[in-house]
C-alpha cells in the first residue's frame, strides 16, 4: 500500500477521506501536488522535449562528428542502449518509490539517507543550472533568428526576460497545459528533421545510408571518448519520468512505459539523423565538413541544399522553441525537486506549497524563476557572451552533475533490491543497475577530464564550474549529520512521503 507523511511527520489525510478527481490538487492549498494528471504521451513529452532534438542534431551533432568521425551514429546507439540498461533499474524501483525527488529518494533508499540529501542538492543545483543555461540559450537564438527572419533586433537578455515569464506562467499552470505546449513544440522539431531526412534520401538513395558507420572498428578512433560525452549528454533530462511519478496516472505502469519509449526514440531518432546527415556529404566527406569552419551549419546547409532554404529558415525558427521546450521541461522538474527538498525540510518549508487551482508547486515555481531572472540580469550587466558563457557554463556543470547521478541512482538500485527482489528480475534489480553504474560512471569520469566539450571553457574557469558539485554534495552530507544527531524521529522519517511498501 502507498505510505503518506505530511511535512513535519503528521499523518495523511484520514484514508476514508474523498479521494481527489484525476488532475484535481489532493491537498487544495496545502503541500500535495495535481493527482493522476499525466498520461503516458505526456510524460514521453517532457522527456524528449528536454533533451531538445532538433537543438541536439542541428547544434550538437556536427561537434559529435567532428570527434567521433564514422563512430557517431552508433555512438548514439549504444548510448540510448546504456541509458536502457539503467531505465530497466530505474524502473523497477519506480514502482516502489514515487516521490517528486527522484534521483533523492532512489540514493537514500538505496545507499542511505547522508548519500540521499548529498544528492538531493547535486540534483537542485544541476537543475537549476540547466534551466538557467537554456534561458540564455533561448535569448541568443530569438535575438538572433528573429531580427534575421524580420529585421527587428531586441538584446538576448530581453528575450531571455519573455522566455522567464512564458515559462514561469506555464509551470504555475496545470501541468496538463505544460505537457500540451511541449508536444506541439516537439512534433514541430520531429517534422522538420524528418523532411530533411526524406530530402537527403529522396536525391542520394541509399548511398546516403553508408553501412560504414555502422562498423565496430571505428570506435577505436582517438576522438570517440569525446564523442560518447556529447552523445550521453543529448539524452540529458529522460530519468524526468520519475520525478512526475506523483501526477502521473497509474504510475506503475506510466512511468517504465514512458521511460523506454523516450530513451527508444532518442536513441533511434538521433542515430538515424546523424547517419543521414553524414549521408549527405558522404560519410567521409561529412567528417572533414564538420572539423572545418564550416561544421556548425551542416545540418542547415543541408537542409537548403537537398529541400530548399525555406526549410533552412524554418529550422533557424525552430530551433528558438526547441530552446523554449527543453526550458519549460527543465523548469518543471527543476522547481519539483524544490518541492520535493522544502516537503523535507531540506529546503525552506514555504517550497513546498501547492496552488490551490493548478495542484502545481507554485513557490518553487516562483523562486526558480527567480533564480534564472537574477543569473541572466548577471549575465547582462557583466556583458557576457550569452551562449559562450552564460548558456555553456552552467549548463555544463548540470549535465555532469545529472550524469553523476544518474550513476549513483543506479548503483541504488542495485542497493535497494540487494537483500529482496521484490519479484523483481535478477536482471532488472542486479545485472542492469551494475552494468549502467559502471558505463555511466566511465562516461562521467571522461566527461570530467574533457569538461571543455561541455563548457567551451578550460583551465581555472573549468576548475571553478567543476567545485559546485563536490561542495553542495559536502553540504548534504553534513546537513545529514545534523538532522540525525539533534532530530533522530525526523531524520527517520525522510523519504517515506509517497514510498510504495510491499
Amino acid at each position: 500500500m502507498s505510505v503518506t507523511s505530511e511535512p513535519g511527520g503528521a499523518p495523511a489525510a484520514h484514508p476514508n477521506a474523498s479521494a481527489p478527481q484525476p488532475g484535481e490538487p489532493q491537498d487544495p492549498g496545502g503541500t500535495a501536488l495535481s493527482s493522476a494528471a499525466i498520461g503516458v504521451f505526456d510524460l514521453v513529452f517532457f522527456v524528449v522535449a528536454a533533451a531538445a532534438p532538433l537543438t541536439a542534431v542541428a547544434g550538437v551533432a556536427p561537434a559529435a562528428i567532428a570527434m567521433g568521425g564514422l563512430a557517431t551514429p552508433l555512438g548514439y546507439i549504444l548510448s540510448g542502449g546504456l541509458l536502457a540498461l539503467f531505465a530497466a533499474g530505474f524502473t523497477a524501483m519506480s514502482l516502489h518509490v514515487r516521490n517528486a525527488g527522484a534521483f533523492y529518494a532512489y540514493v537514500a533508499r538505496g545507499l542511505g539517507k547522508a548519500t540521499g540529501i548529498g544528492t538531493a542538492y547535486v540534483a537542485v543545483v544541476s537543475y537549476n543550472l540547466v534551466e538557467i543555461g537554456l534561458v540564455a540559450c533561448f535569448g541568443f537564438f530569438a535575438s538572433s533568428g528573429v531580427e534575421d527572419l524580420t529585421g527587428f533586433g531586441a538584446p538576448w537578455w530581453l528575450w531571455s526576460a519573455v522566455c522567464i515569464a512564458a515559462v514561469g506562467v506555464l509551470g504555475w499552470l496545470r501541468v496538463t497545459l505544460s505537457a500540451k505546449v511541449l508536444g506541439i513544440a516537439l512534433v514541430l522539431e520531429v517534422v522538420v528533421l524528418l523532411i530533411l531526412e526524406g530530402g537527403v534520401l529522396n536525391h542520394r538513395g541509399t548511398a546516403a545510408l553508408d553501412p560504414a558507420v555502422l562498423n565496430p572498428a571505428s570506435l577505436g578512433g582517438a576522438g570517440v571518448a569525446g564523442m560518447f560525452v556529447l552523445a550521453i549528454g543529448a539524452f540529458t533530462g529522460f530519468e524526468a519520468t520519475a520525478i512526475y511519478a506523483e501526477e502521473a496516472r497509474e504510475p506503475r505502469r506510466t512511468v517504465p512505459r514512458a521511460t523506454f519509449m523516450a530513451v527508444g526514440f532518442l536513441a533511434a531518432f538521433y542515430a538515424f539523423a546523424v547517419w543521414v546527415v553524414m549521408g549527405a556529404f558522404g560519410a567521409e566527406d561529412a567528417v572533414r565538413v564538420a572539423r572545418g569552419v564550416d561544421g556548425p551549419d551542416m545540418v542547415f546547409s543541408a537542409a537548403g541544399r537537398f529541400v530548399g532554404p525555406w526549410l533552412s529558415d524554418s529550422m533557424h525558427l525552430l530551433i528558438i522553441t526547441s530552446a523554449f521546450a527543453a526550458t519549460l521541461a527543465f523548469h518543471n522538474a527543476a522547481a519539483r525537486y524544490m518541492y520535493a527538498l522544502g516537503r523535507e525540510g531540506l529546503l525552506p518549508r514555504p517550497l513546498a506549497r501547492v496552488s490551490s487551482r493548478s495542484g502545481s508547486p507554485s513557490t518553487a515555481v516562483v523562486v526558480q524563476s527567480l533564480l534564472a531572472a537574477a543569473f541572466i540580469a548577471i549575465g547582462a550587466l557583466s556583458g557576457a557572451d550569452p551562449y559562450a558563457v552564460v548558456f555553456l557554463w552552467p549548463n555544463g556543470t548540470g549535465v555532469l552533475g545529472i550524469m553523476v547521478m544518474q550513476a549513483l541512482a543506479a548503483l541504488a538500485v542495485y542497493g535497494f533490491f540487494r537483500r529482496d527482489r521484490r519479484g523483481v528480475s535478477v536482471f532488472r534489480a542486479q545485472w542492469a543497475p551494475l552494468l549502467s553504474c559502471l558505463g555511466l560512471t566511465v562516461l562521467a569520469v571522461l566527461a570530467v577530464l574533457r569538461f571543455d566539450l561541455l563548457t567551451g571553457a578550460s583551465g581555472a574557469v573549468n576548475i571553478g564550474l567543476l567545485v559546485p558539485l563536490p561542495v553542495v554534495f559536502c553540504v548534504g552530507l553534513v546537513v545529514a549529520r545534523h538532522i540525525r544527531r539533534t532530530d533522530p524521529q525526523r531524520y527517520a522519517r525522510l523519504t517515506t512521503v509517497d514510498v510504495e511498501r510491499d
